[in-house]
């Protein structure tokens, strides 16, 4: 049976100006679907869709300085280390004179060794050395002798050859003179190579002194270089040179290093001088520079080996652990909020707001540094663009911008003149105004802003309707409204 409908009483018909005002509302939703002409006619509900736009925040491409670095980690080590050996072995070691940590000088005694042995070497040689001292006097002197025998040779030779002339000698004389002068002339050279023997043996036994010396005084450890005492393998009572191990370690100038790994794509910019900083474990911040880059990679791991010289610290200490970054490079160039670049397949792009409308443009970003995104080309310094970008947005959608600010009522609108809610807002009527209220709220208020109007036009009808309405009415109500 059809339903009967009551006859709608005169007081339940809306006033033309509330319908004007409903209607935005309410109709708003069903200008999305094809209708009649009478529905086509109205231009309002389709401004005031068109009006809701979301409100994004943007922001402006500056010049700001970025660091383009590589983390790097190791640990430190001596730049130099420096391992003493006794050079005299099977001597008792007699002292200790440093400890480890000790800071020493070229030179500084670190250990005795006992040297009674080495003592009566040196006496030895020395009186090898006075006795070859003597054998050069006394070769000298069979030199003089033999030089003197020599003369009177000659000097018998020469007369008697002068007697056999005159025929007052026989030549059985002159042949005894020519002998004898012969063998004082062997005699005097035998002599000349005896002195040069004895000078000889001066030599040696002068050798043999300074080797006595030599090991007399290498009784004595001292350090060959300034630095600290690493370590300490010497005990006392054992004897030199039994141990393969050093008995003494330290490190040259007390220079300490760090010995780290670093990716193998960071060798083409790496420098020597480029500047690092590190925190070393129970120090904390050191600054330092390069030394040395790799010369090789690891074909494993694929890092290599960089040497980073460290700035004087009494802290530091090989075998720290230690990690940080190496400044490859430092420059001023065009940013933006990390947040306002978009990555996917297609590359890197940003959105910048021109008009009041998203433009997705295509950029080669660099280096990323506190937070800011740099921009080596497709952006120019002072376009605004979205602080968050979104990949939701498509080129020409209509949004509107509000610039980057510590409070919304402190934020400047960018290029609102043009959005489509400024325009909605600048004609004339209260429904336009309501729709230009309606853009200029977030996107989020759209809804709530609607809601609000639709409690409102509620109530001002069951306001008018109270004198003659009677229980089960409202839903008539509602049913003239359709």
């Amino acid at each position: 049976m059809p339903r009967s409908r009551r006859p709608s009483s005169p007081a339940f018909t809306l006033p033309a100006a509330l319908f004007a005002v409903v209607a935005p509302f309410v109709l708003a939703p069903l200008m999305l679907v094809p209708a009649g002409p009478a529905r086509a006619a109205d231009p309002e509900p389709a401004a005031a869709v068109a009006a809701i736009v979301p409100t994004v925040t943007v922001t402006r491409a500056t010049v700001s300085p970025v660091q383009q670095r590589v983390p790097v980690s190791g640990t430190l080590v001596a730049r130099a280390e420096v391992q003493v050996y006794p050079q005299v072995s099977g001597y008792e070691i007699n002292e200790l004179l440093v400890e480890v940590g000790d800071r020493v000088t070229a030179g500084q005694p670190l250990a005795r060794l006992s040297d009674t042995t080495l003592r009566a070497q040196l006496a030895q040689a020395e009186a090898e050395l006075a006795r070859a001292s003597a054998a050069i006097a006394q070769a000298e002197s069979q030199i003089a002798s033999a030089d003197a025998a020599a003369a009177q040779a000659q000097s018998a030779l020469d007369r008697t050859q002068r007697l056999n002339r005159s025929g007052n000698t026989t030549q059985a004389v002159l042949d005894e003179a020519i002998a004898a002068n012969a063998s004082a002339t062997a005699a005097a050279a035998s002599a000349r190579g005896g002195l040069e023997v004895a000078q000889a043996g001066l030599a040696q036994a002068e050798a043999a002194r300074g080797i006595a010396q030599l090991n007399l005084d290498r009784a004595t450890i001292t350090s060959p270089a300034d630095g600290i005492i690493t370590e300490r393998n010497a005990t006392r009572g054992a004897l030199s040179g039994g141990s393969a191990e050093p008995m003494f370690r330290l490190i040259a100038d007390g220079e300490v290093e760090m010995q780290g790994e670093i990716l193998e794509t960071a060798l083409g910019g790496l420098e020597v001088g480029d500047p690092a900083l590190l925190t070393v474990a129970g120090v904390g911040e050191v600054r330092g520079q390069v030394r040395l880059i790799p010369a090789s990679v690891d074909p494993v791991t694929r890092l290599g080996i960089v040497r980073v010289a460290l700035d004087p610290d009494d802290r530091l200490r090989p075998g720290l652990f230690s990690t940080g970054w190496i400044v490859l490079d430092e420059r001023d160039a065009v940013t933006v909020p990390s947040t306002a670049v978009l990555t996917d397949g297609d590359g890197e792009r940003v959105q910048v707001v021109r008009d009041g409308r998203v433009e997705a443009r295509p950029v080669r970003a660099g280096v990323l540094w506190d937070g800011r995104r740099e921009i080596v080309e497709g952006l120019d310094e002072g376009e605004p663009v979205l602080l968050r970008a979104g990949a939701f947005f498509r080129d020409g959608d209509p949004v509107n911008a509000v610039a980057e600010g510590p409070a919304p009522s402190d934020a400047a609108p960018v290029a609102a003149a043009d959005t489509p809610a400024a325009q909605a807002g600048a004609t004339g009527g209260p429904r336009a105004e309501a729709s230009g209220a309606a853009a200029a709220a977030p996107a989020a208020g759209a809804p709530v802003a609607e809601e609000i109007a639709a409690e409102a036009i509620a109530a001002e009808v069951t306001a008018e309707a109270a004198p003659s309405a009677t229980p089960g009415t409202l839903p008539d109500s509602q049913e003239t409204l359709r």
